[in-house]
């Protein structure tokens, strides 16, 4: 696994990537999951200490499983939050670890989008790269519906800057069944801060995801839609976390491009439009300042790339930058 570097790179137009979103969407939305597409994680490095396999890759297993039922808070849940989580855990048809994702993403930034999935798919509607919809219909809550035939709504139980916890629950009404899929997931998202010498944030993430299905057979479940579920999750996990980073980059360089599509974001309430415009702003002006500073401050050493730190047994978290 290599770190995304798309330095100066505009946010990707309508392209092949949009053909990977839509089998995404239609692939979330077999079993009841329909957002997954959408939250990166966060992860301290302890777990991956227990893991014997390689912890960047994707997984099913037993070990990486119960890793997952480890890091869910629900010592911090409430009642209501716990009823739900444990609706899925009681009975769970699918499990999957998605592949841990590095990218150079502003702190801030990534947050924002990661707590506020409407805005990313709004961003991908204006691209034209996706079918889906995206609501917010409360403080944490979200309603999803697709032109492939699904509905769902989207809650998050637990947020804070390293850990997000989501509910989800989804039907499926189009041709691939004779009748109507029901499905609950719940998503562990964990998120690790790399701060480079250089003054720039790497931000390693990883998505947990379980599902309880209905209506479908546990064999055809796992035999013929889990492998094609899991390598689409895996890839929309993939390009998701690469869209936030170029995003952020993109920032960087053009923050008044970013304002104007915040402005083109119908299906945003006014003010998360105006955060992201100013969040762009923000952006910019950090980069400059790290521009200043590397232009009268030129590095004695060359530090080591994230990737190769990432390569071991575990990670580094250096600091927490957002507050809570």
């Amino acid at each position: 696994m290599g770190v995304v570097r798309e330095r100066g790179r505009r946010v990707p137009t309508a392209s092949g990537k949009a053909r990977a979103w839509h089998r995404d969407v239609l692939a979330g939305v077999i079993l009841g999951l329909g957002l997954a597409l959408v939250r990166p994680c966060a992860l301290p490095a302890e777990p991956f200490l227990r893991l014997r396999s390689d912890p960047l890759r994707a997984t099913s297993s037993h070990v990486a499983r119960q890793s997952a039922l480890d890091s869910i808070p629900f010592d911090k849940l409430d009642p209501d939050a716990r009823a739900k989580v444990a609706s899925v855990l009681s009975d769970v048809g699918f499990f999957r670890r998605m592949p841990i994702r590095v990218v150079q993403c502003d702190p801030d930034l990534y947050l924002f989008l990661v707590e506020h999935p409407d805005v990313v798919v709004n961003i991908w509607e204006v691209m034209g790269v996706t079918q889906m919809a995206i609501e917010q219909t409360g403080p944490v809550t979200f309603h999803v519906t697709d032109t492939a035939g699904t509905r769902g709504s989207v809650q998050y139980l637990y947020s804070d800057h390293e850990t997000h916890l989501i509910y989800t629950e989804g039907a499926y009404d189009g041709p691939l069944f004779t009748r109507q899929v029901k499905g609950r997931g719940l998503m562990v998202l964990k998120t690790g801060y790399v701060r480079e010498p250089d003054g720039r944030y790497y931000i390693t993430s990883r998505l947990d995801a379980f599902m309880r299905v209905e209506n479908v057979g546990v064999e055809l479940l796992t035999k013929t839609f889990s492998p094609l579920v899991g390598k689409v999750a895996d890839l929309n996990f993939t390009q998701t976390a690469g869209f936030l980073g170029s995003l952020s980059q993109t920032a960087e360089v053009n923050p008044g491009g970013v304002e104007r599509l915040a402005v083109k974001l119908s299906k945003v309430q006014p003010e998360y439009r105006q955060e992201l415009a100013q969040l762009a702003q923000q952006v910019a002006e950090k980069a400059a300042q790290l521009a200043e500073h590397d232009a009268t401050h030129p590095p004695l050493v060359a530090s080591q790339p994230p990737d190769d730190r990432v390569q071991g047994s575990g990670f580094r978290v250096q600091g927490s930058p957002v507050q809570r």
